[in-house]
């Protein structure tokens, strides 16, 4: 019989509701989908008839972690271009390898990372860009089984180029405007609110140089005919600001906001040299940055000032990127990494704490999605995305302070279950609803081909020996 109701009983509830209310020796009960009670565990379990109890002993309990930018594709192949320059990591290897994707890789590729996501405990993502050959169809297939939240976008570009560089994309890469257009509005149809509401369609659009202003004013006018969302790479490289100003006259927030993609249910990525200037255009409009910060410092770009964005009144998330760019799909190893390093740059202890992360990590990013009265914390009649995470471990104890001990010390094999759509997905760091030998298999065996019949070499450091 399926279960319908669920008490989480015993553990330390951090709820990221309006109080931010950390309910010690709490409890959460959920019922179908929903949650349907939160408070002290010795109440909740007078009052409380549920099917299945969870003991939560020992664990924090918090609402699903969100990821605001990933590259589902990348993870078949994770550390393909590790220490070398953008340029050479996109011409020689990034595009050369997805260029050269079937079907079935990028089938393979999002179930390795929605396995990765799961069992660090983001229950939620956002994917930015699915060229036509990784097989949406496929992947969204892969996005209902697993039964994680997912936000699929479509590719959308017109020109092969990348910022001021012209031409410079793999053949593989290009797509034909009209078509991806075209393809947005019949995946939209076929899979937007699917799976129960868990599986989103947005557009992906082309960063600066892979698309003309007619084609993002198009972006513009489908998103708000078919109310969804759009997201795209922003200022995650000073190339942006060359670029915009060079053909535009113009910063690259003031160009997007011009032809009318600036909004609410926009969501930029990196967004790491934007100006005071464009913060303030984008917290008018509503829109998201959302910082990738271990992505920008592997690949140079830059450390977003992301204090001074939010100051502003920016919405501010958080996420991981692709696997070569990070390496990791671990949302809690990047909410340390985000709070740590504006720190650094700032030389302010107090600039970035662990609760500000957290809100990136949760509230923040349900916000982005333009699902914060679904998600993002543990209120009566939300969603019921939940994970529990083990702090009886020695790297966790004692835990004064379990926000900070969760940003500062835990990591992704810290979560032990976790509920998406009021389902356990995972328990006892098994992943019920995917195969994770198989795909592990299958993975690896896919990246070796894929490297082969790219042609592509992995760079190795010429002074070790490697037998």
């Amino acid at each position: 019989m399926t279960l319908t109701s669920v008490l989480i009983s015993g553990g330390t509830v951090v709820t990221m509701d309006h109080q931010r209310r950390v309910i010690r020796n709490g409890a959460v009960v959920v019922r179908d989908d929903r949650i349907a009670d939160v408070g002290k565990a010795d109440e909740m379990k007078r009052t409380c008839r549920a099917e299945s109890e969870i003991n939560a002993k020992g664990m924090l309990v918090l609402p699903g972690l969100i990821d605001t930018h990933v590259h589902l594709a990348q993870a078949l192949i994770r550390g393909c271009a590790d220490d070398t320059s953008l340029i050479d990591w996109l011409q020689k290897c990034v595009w050369p390898l997805q260029g050269n994707f079937k079907a079935e890789d990028g089938k393979v590729s999002a179930e390795l990372c929605m396995l990765e996501m799961m069992k660090s405990g983001t229950t939620t993502f956002l994917e930015s860009l699915l060229h036509s050959r990784y097989g949406l169809d496929g992947i969204a297939e892969s996005l209902r089984t697993a039964g994680i939240r997912g936000i699929v976008s479509k590719t959308v570009m017109g020109l092969p180029g990348y910022g001021t560089e012209k031409s410079i994309m793999h053949p593989g890469m290009v797509e034909d405007a009209e078509t991806c257009l075209r393809e947005v509005e019949i995946y939209h149809k076929r899979w937007h609110n699917a799976a129960n509401g868990r599986i989103k369609v947005w557009y992906g659009a082309r960063s600066l140089g892979g698309c003309t202003p007619e084609i993002y004013m198009q972006i513009a006018e489908g998103a708000k005919r078919l109310r969804t969302g759009v997201t795209m790479h922003l200022s995650e490289v000073q190339e942006d600001i060359r670029y915009t100003l060079r053909e535009f006259g113009k910063l690259p927030a003031e160009f997007m906001d011009d032809i009318g993609l600036v909004g609410a249910n926009v969501v930029f990525a990196h967004g790491v040299w934007l100006t005071q200037k464009e913060w303030q255009i984008l917290s008018q409009k509503g829109a998201t940055v959302a910082h990738c910060p271990s992505s920008n410092m592997k690949l140079a770009s830059g450390i977003a000032s992301v204090p001074e964005m939010m100051k502003t009144g920016v919405n501010v998330s958080l996420g991981c990127d692709g696997a070569p760019s990070n390496n990791s799909y671990d949302m809690i190893r990047e909410m340390k990494t985000a709070s740590l390093l504006q720190k650094a740059r700032l030389l302010d202890p107090l600039v970035m704490k662990a609760e500000t992360v957290l809100e990136m990590a949760t509230i923040n990013g349900a916000k982005a999605l333009g699902l914060e009265t679904e998600i993002g914390s543990i209120e009566v009649g939300k969603k019921a995305d939940l994970i529990l995470v083990s702090f009886r471990k020695p790297h966790l104890v004692p835990s004064f302070n379990p926000v900070s001990n969760l940003v500062y010390s835990a990591e992704g094999s810290d979560v032990e279950t976790a509920l998406i759509d009021g389902k356990v997905v995972m328990e006892n760091r098994v992943v019920k609803t995917l195969d994770e030998q198989r795909i592990l298999e299958e993975a690896a065996s896919r990246g070796a081909d894929l490297l082969e019949r790219a042609g592509v070499e992995v760079p190795l450091n010429r002074a070790w020996s490697f037998f």
